[in-house]
């Protein structure tokens, strides 16, 4: 078990406490001490969460994509650095998700309903909404897009089915519903290959640019909640030199 103090910055103060405790929760911690007060970017909520150390990413994983969270940061407590010998001086971050990291909701929930709208048609809106983000922002926004419309996608279509283990999700979740827009998707092994994303020459990213796909999928496999935490690499992607877009499925 671990101990680990959040600062949790957020726009609005309203039914933050109670968002956050149950993210917390969820990623099986207890929730200790939260206190929330007023501070110059909004509301800082403090919160201690008590939990097993292999949750840890999952929590923050969690933490960082929550609508209401403008940014965070993680940190031993000070019983925990008093128990190691250490003052609080020495506290090191464990994690830190600034604000201009964070994804840009507020332009992501504009463009959401035309997604749901217009879907499978949605990838020129997709490559008009990507060229106008802050380059920054943008592989965070795009990766968070895509969670939200992996997520809406499984509620539409698979939520009646089986709970069915990894590799049959990819093959009767995944790999259906990436084709519906992106037409050539095959699987491979325990991966899927995309072989012409759009998002491939478009010249707003360097290197691996699928991030919206990458979200997508990890919505529509993480929706259901029986699968764990599931986190999807591209590995391999056409926009970085190789010959097709490579999604690994991780836990």
């Amino acid at each position: 078990m671990i101990d680990v103090e959040f600062r949790i910055v957020s726009d609005h103060r309203d039914g933050l406490m109670l968002g956050m405790g149950q993210i917390i929760m969820a990623s099986g911690f207890e929730v200790l001490r939260p206190k929330i007060s007023a501070c110059d970017e909004g509301t800082l909520l403090a919160v201690t969460a008590r939990g097993p150390q292999q949750k840890l990413l999952e929590l923050q994983d969690r933490l960082g994509s929550h609508p209401l969270v403008r940014s965070f940061e993680a940190r031993l407590p000070e019983t925990a650095l008093a128990e190691a010998g250490k003052t609080p001086v020495d506290a090191v971050v464990i994690a830190s998700v600034p604000a201009d990291a964070m994804p840009d909701r507020a332009a992501a929930e504009l463009l959401l309903p035309q997604l749901a709208r217009d879907y499978p048609k949605i990838a020129k809106k997709l490559l008009d909404f990507d060229r106008g983000l802050d380059s920054g922002k943008r592989e965070a926004t795009m990766r968070y897009v895509g969670t939200r419309v992996g997520a809406w996608l499984y509620k539409r279509d698979y939520t009646l089915g089986a709970r069915l283990d990894l590799a049959d999700s990819i093959r009767q979740i995944a790999l259906p519903a990436l084709r519906q827009w992106l037409g050539a998707v095959e699987a491979s092994g325990a991966n899927l290959r995309v072989s012409d994303s759009p998002f491939c020459g478009s010249g707003l990213h360097h290197g691996h640019s699928c991030h919206f796909i990458r979200g997508e999928l990890e919505g529509l496999l993480n929706e259901s909640g029986h699968l764990g935490r599931l986190r999807v690499v591209e590995s391999e992607c056409r926009n970085a030199g190789n010959a097709a877009c490579v999604f690994e499925f991780t836990t």
